[in-house]
């Protein structure tokens, strides 16, 4: 890592994970493998913020930590890269045991359970797959049946009050990515420092 830690893959330590790294690697790794629309990639780092950002409007109670584990549900590829769907099939458990010791280290790292709450891991996977739609029309070149059929169109979800269902995305260049990842971090580290617990939301 860029912050001199050596991160063990098999057997991954919290102490060896750093939050620059994190936003370092996000930010330079890119959705969608790349096809997609823009001067720019669209990258994990700016997936992730909108994410977030979907997991609060979807239930605005949310409290900062697991806002934190929202913001962090992708932060694995910072290591490993972003597979595909159906190249993470192929590749099957062997993958997913890299991706789940790794999630562990991280949410460790940052005081978090190392297996966050049943209810946390389903609203992140429904912000996430709403964003997926989203980044599918707007970004990959999908249609809005294609994207409904792949994705499912979101329902109970309606980003813009101006009656346009778009969120209107558009790609950052690498260094704005990383920044806004590393100021969102920190805004949501100073509000849990303030005195939230964990779990005093609920599912």
């Amino acid at each position: 890592m860029l912050s001199g830690r050596r991160l063990d893959l098999l057997d991954p330590s919290p102490l060896d994970v750093e939050i620059s790294d994190i936003a370092h690697g996000l930010a330079r790794v890119a959705r969608w493998n790349g096809q997609t629309m823009g001067d720019h990639a669209f990258s994990v780092a700016e997936h992730s913020l909108i994410v977030e950002d979907i997991a609060r409007r979807l239930k605005p109670d949310l409290s900062a930590d697991w806002q934190m584990a929202v913001l962090l549900h992708d932060a694995p590829e910072y290591v490993i890269g972003d597979m595909i769907s159906p190249f993470k099939a192929v590749m099957g458990g062997a993958y997913k045991a890299v991706e789940s010791r790794l999630q562990g280290a991280i949410h460790l790292r940052f005081g978090l359970p190392a297996e966050i709450p049943q209810w946390v891991k389903k609203l992140a996977k429904r912000a996430d797959t709403i964003c997926a739609y989203f980044e599918a029309v707007e970004l990959a070149g999908f249609d809005d049946v294609e994207a409904g059929k792949i994705f499912g169109r979101p329902r109970g979800f309606h980003p813009n009050e101006n009656g346009v269902f778009r969120m209107g995305l558009s790609p950052l260049p690498v260094a704005q990515a990383q920044e806004r990842f590393l100021a969102r971090f920190t805004e949501i580290e100073v509000a849990r420092e303030a005195g939230q617990k964990p779990g005093r939301s609920t599912g």
